[in-house]
């Protein structure tokens, strides 16, 4: 009883933590901008960059990050909370990110809160293999949002590969899921490839 007592809490912790929106927040405090008013619409760290700048944008990566470490690594460390009760523990800042009711429930695809995450369970090795992967997919796809699915996709894969327990992969499929309903508007239609990639496919068909 105790134990799903504290699951409960952290689980209620993180969803709690990745509520706040920090990069929306930066926004309006350091620059009177509303961060939604530019790039894609997203309230989350890359219209921070695209309002304000490098220095603000470092600033809310590390804030959306560290709001998802604290509580999956404290229920670890503090409670000793393993297994499936550490997903639902770890997928609960993307969930609150996500929908934060400060944001009328409309908040940002997470993608700092998913590094966050992942630092808590694997060390920098997690976050480190999720921004190569999104990087690797951005080479060859314009829109962030498939980039992003599906290099979380292939991160499962790559877990998987490394036996991770079941648990472990069900975060990262966890977190695709609240991902793909998320940006589900920008994944109706194919995504749109990179021009150098159109440009070779056009030189390919002469």
């Amino acid at each position: 009883m105790i134990e799903a007592l504290q699951t409960v809490a952290w689980i209620l912790a993180g969803l709690a933590l990745g509520c706040l929106p920090f990069s929306y927040w930066l926004g309006l405090f350091f620059l009177q901008k509303d961060i939604r008013h530019y790039g894609d619409g997203n309230p989350g760290a890359t219209n921070v960059f695209n309002a304000g700048g490098p220095v603000l944008y470092v600033l809310a990566i590390l804030l959306d990050a560290f709001k998802a470490t604290l509580p999956v690594w404290l229920a670890q460390v503090v409670s000793h909370i393993g297994g499936f009760e550490l997903a639902l523990v770890a997928i609960a800042p993307l969930a609150g990110n996500i929908f934060t009711p400060f944001l009328r429930f409309q908040g940002g695809t997470g993608v700092a809160v998913v590094y966050g995450v992942w630092l808590a369970l694997l060390g920098w090795t997690g976050p480190v293999v999720i921004a190569v992967l999104f990087g690797l997919f951005f080479i060859f796809i314009r829109e962030t949002p498939w980039c992003v699915i599906f290099g979380m996709l292939l991160f499962t894969v790559f877990l998987l590969a490394f036996r991770q327990p079941f648990h472990v992969l069900a975060v990262s499929m966890g977190q695709a899921g609240l991902i793909a309903y998320q940006r589900r508007q920008n994944l109706i239609s194919n995504p749109r490839m990179q021009d150098w990639v159109i440009a070779l496919s056009r030189r390919n068909r002469l």
